[in-house]
């Protein structure tokens, strides 16, 4: 008898052991073999444009330019080649656009048949370290900058949340960041100069040509050339992170009580859950808190492949956004650490996610929306949302202090930005309904007192232009004092001036 019962103990162990087996190996097989076919497929097939054909970050403004003209590298032949380069765009009546780094969506950076000019190789910078100031060419890319200033023990005040841009890319769009309680980029600029259309340079402050400072920051390129630009920089620092995940209605007191009130918060941004099934349910909140202690040193971020595979494996797959909201809650903080640097979180490049298909692209948006009506926003985006079947890959929520500096301002109050990131098809019909997706979300900005970020698609109506920047005709006006021949011109100038 008893050797039957421990027989059939074992046989229940047994039996309990291999259930058990098959349910840790359903459990890893299942996400294993959709990240491997994810990395087995993420092949670069991007289209190699000509030499006089340009695109930028949507991947759907090809747009042929009479040339591309490289900027000289040696800053005296720049700027006489450049005035000389102006003087013959406007007898041959061409028009000028600018661009570096290009990651703009709506062809701001360039213009049918002008004179496109490449600002990357004026990329010099120096420090002056009694006053913290770092001189920049505009050219520079924030890749660049970040380890010339951790070498120096300092860091970059205010920039987007990768280092793939150019300095003078990131004033010209005004960016924000999600460093914590700050004002956009703007706020940090000292100084800059400008080529203005009848090639005079001129230094622009808030006590010098202070209107054109104005218009320059966040003017997208129509006022002028930015040449190089004074920014004030803050010390490197050691960070903890803290991450609290919660329902999205607790998100408001959450932070309030774990960030907003405690002392030495530095950077903080929110994650929203896009799993369809639980669009915007919950949200984390990450925080990175300033510690005692030496900064660690400026390395590559761990586990850039895993990362990568783990983001694309999120197109068109409801499980792959699932997979990933489960990796950013519980995987992702054991594997990278607590423990960063300044310099080290803003070190990162858009190759982490960046769509290499040639069928589809990636979109961004972002709405800025006052704090008191963000509930009101975030039920309505997600009806949008939902009922356009969007692919939805992320959202990112960031605050943004008053902006006092910038006359095409987005931030004429605290707002919270909403960062949205689509994929759609390379398609008509796929373009027809991102952009219905987009006007729909507009509005749902601009009824509740928000307003829409214009570096991207040019899917705004003119009447929603205007209704979210209800000073841009007088920002044309004072376009046309400062470039009379409407020299300096772009396809977004092009759709909503009027001209």
């Amino acid at each position: 008898m008893k050797v039957e019962q421990s027989h059939n103990r074992r046989r229940w162990f047994f039996r309990v052991s291999l259930v058990a087996s098959l349910a840790v190996t359903g459990c890893i097989a299942r996400p294993f073999m959709h990240l491997w076919q994810t990395n087995s497929t993420d092949v670069d097939r991007r289209q190699q444009l000509s030499e006089a054909v340009l695109d930028d970050a949507s991947k759907l403004n090809q747009t042929q330019v009479a040339e591309v003209w490289p900027i000289p590298v040696n800053v005296g032949d720049a700027e006489r080649q450049l005035s000389m380069l102006l003087a013959r765009a406007k007898s041959e009546g061409l028009k000028v656009s600018i661009g570096g780094a290009r990651h703009s969506m709506g062809g701001h950076t360039m213009y049918p048949g002008g004179i496109a000019i490449n600002m990357l190789p004026l990329n010099r910078m120096w420090l002056d370290s009694s006053r913290n100031l770092l001189h920049v060419g505009a050219g520079a890319l924030w890749r660049d900058v970040i380890p010339y200033l951790d070498a120096h023990g300092l860091s970059v005040s205010v920039m987007q949340s990768n280092n793939s841009f150019s300095v003078g890319g990131s004033i010209s769009v005004n960016c924000h960041g999600w460093q914590f309680n700050r004002p956009p980029i703007a706020s940090t600029v000292e100084s800059l100069r400008v080529m203005k259309a009848n090639g005079v340079i001129v230094r622009c402050s808030r006590e010098e040509n202070q209107e054109l400072f104005s218009l320059v920051l966040g003017g997208y390129g129509l006022f002028g050339i930015i040449l190089d630009v004074q920014l004030r920089v803050v010390p490197n620092g050691r960070y903890r992170l803290e991450q609290h995940i919660v329902p999205v209605d607790e998100s408001l007191a959450t932070f309030n009580d774990k960030v907003k009130e405690r002392v030495g918060a530095q950077m903080v941004y929110g994650r929203l859950n896009v799993t369809p099934d639980q669009m915007f349910r919950e949200v984390i909140i990450n925080a990175f808190f300033e510690e005692e202690g030496p900064p660690p040193p400026l390395t590559d971020r761990k586990y850039v492949s895993l990362r990568r595979a783990i983001f694309r494996g999120s197109v068109g797959s409801d499980y792959g956004k699932d997979l990933r909201w489960r990796a950013e809650t519980k995987l992702q903080p054991l594997l990278a650490g607590k423990v960063f640097s300044r310099n080290q979180l803003l070190n990162e490049g858009v190759e982490l996610f960046q769509n290499r298909s040639a069928e589809s692209t990636d979109i961004l948006h972002e709405y800025f929306v006052p704090g008191d009506r963000v509930a009101i926003f975030v039920e309505r985006m997600r009806q949008v949302i939902l009922d356009h079947d969007a692919d939805l890959l992320n959202v990112t929520v960031r605050d943004v202090q008053e902006d006092r500096d910038t006359f095409l301002r987005y931030a004429d109050q605290p707002m919270l930005a909403f960062v949205m990131l689509f994929n759609q098809p390379k398609t008509e019909s796929g373009e027809s309904r991102m952009q219905t997706t987009t006007r729909q979300l507009i509005d749902a900005a601009l009824a509740v007192g928000g307003r829409y970020y214009l570096p991207y698609r040019l899917h705004a109506t003119a009447r929603q232009f205007h209704l979210a920047y209800p000073q841009a005709m007088k920002f044309f006006e004072l376009k046309l004092k400062y470039d009379p021949d409407e020299l300096f011109q772009n396809k977004f100038y092009r759709k909503y001036s009027g001209r």
